[in-house]
């Protein structure tokens, strides 16, 4: 057990019916001044919603810095290449160099680290792992598909998803900054750092707030929905074992999967003819298609097997989340914040509405692009 079995907040104060007075005793023997009330519960929750409002304007620092040192970046890449478009590498480092070296740091030195608390550290078996990683996959192809049909709906069709462009061609640079530095950085931020400094006032809140800051971070509605989702079961790993090291395994194979085993299957593949052969057999001719199909029988049986442990996987998953969805375990913070007022307290201040507000609308200019 992470934490005491009983929360240690101040509670909110009864109401005391007041003392009639004696029928004898019309008037006070001593003046009887009205006093300021302080109320212990109230000061508790302002002082718990700066907490949160503080993590919301680091966080939104962050977000500002990062994408102006990002602009700036890319332009004097631009420069010094000469080039029209930024090669791969060139597109990683303009993005993520002010990122992981500037602008997170400087939002954990904003956050500070006054309710930052010591919890024990837990091992993690190597079933519970799996089991777990396996859930990751139905809820980042739902998170998925609702993204594409939002941000399709949204756009009339013509928004393009340039991360997973990005993404799907295949390069070293993606494992450098897919695999390795991406989870790294962003397990540190999103789940130690923030995870450590709310977790005192409510695992599931913390949970949340964390996946919900990680998923917006994104910036891209194609990501959010399945980044959120995957951002709930990172920090479940985290909060259960107080071990960065589990969800930046967990993140990276989910990276590897998308990032770097998709790109891969489909260089096997040559679309652009797969693409004429198709126009070609709804127009009637056949043996194109045949003729397609045998000079890309290895490519297509690698995608065939891909296709058929990707949807193993997420079938596999749909079972685990069923069948485990009651043996989550959560226990109760020392300063777990009372039902009816989470959401007021850790969502509605001041920080972090001006986070949600100013991702919300680098999103909305990123999908009209």
């Amino acid at each position: 057990m992470t934490f005491p079995q009983y929360p240690q907040y101040p509670q909110r104060p009864q109401q005391q019916n007041p003392q009639q007075p004696s029928q004898y005793q019309q008037y006070p023997q001593q003046p009887q001044y009205p006093q300021p009330q302080v109320n212990p519960y109230e000061l508790w929750l302002k002082r718990v919603k700066s907490v949160f409002s503080r993590i919301g304007a680091g966080m939104c620092l962050m977000v500002v810095i990062w994408y102006a040192l990002a602009m700036v970046l890319s332009g004097v890449l631009y420069q010094v290449l000469h080039a029209t478009n930024l090669p791969n590498w060139a597109v990683y480092v303009a993005s993520d160099a002010p990122l992981y070296l500037v602008a997170m740091p400087l939002a954990v030195l904003i956050m500070g680290k006054s309710s930052v608390i010591e919890t024990r550290k837990f091992d993690m078996k190597p079933g519970q792992f799996f089991k777990l990683l396996v859930m990751c996959f139905p809820l980042m192809y739902v998170g998925s598909l609702i993204g594409n049909m939002l941000a399709s709906l949204l756009s009339g069709g013509n928004a393009s998803n340039s991360v997973s462009d990005l993404a799907m061609q295949f390069n070293v640079w993606n494992v450098v900054f897919l695999v390795i530095l991406g989870p790294l950085f962003e397990e540190w931020i999103f789940r130690k750092e923030l995870i450590s400094r709310t977790r005192k006032y409510g695992e599931k809140t913390a949970i949340v707030f964390s996946a919900l800051f990680f998923g917006l971070v994104h910036m891209n509605l194609f990501q959010f929905f399945y980044a959120f989702a995957l951002g709930l079961v990172f920090g479940y790993v985290y909060v259960r074992t107080s071990k960065l090291r589990y969800s930046v395994v967990m993140h990276m194979f989910v990276n590897f999967m998308g990032g770097v085993a998709a790109p891969w299957v489909m260089t096997n593949i040559d679309i652009d003819s797969l693409m004429n052969v198709l126009t070609s057999a709804e127009n009637g001719d056949g043996t194109a298609m045949m003729q397609w199909m045998g000079q890309n029988a290895t490519g297509m049986m690698i995608f065939g097997i891909y296709m058929l442990l990707y949807c193993g996987l997420i079938i596999a998953g749909v079972v685990l989340l069923i069948r485990e969805r009651k043996n989550f375990v959560f226990y109760t913070a020392p300063e777990e914040l009372p039902r009816g007022v989470r959401t007021s307290t850790a969502i509605l201040n001041v920080g972090v509405i001006t986070y949600i507000v100013v991702t919300v609308i680098i999103t909305a200019i990123n999908l009209m692009m």
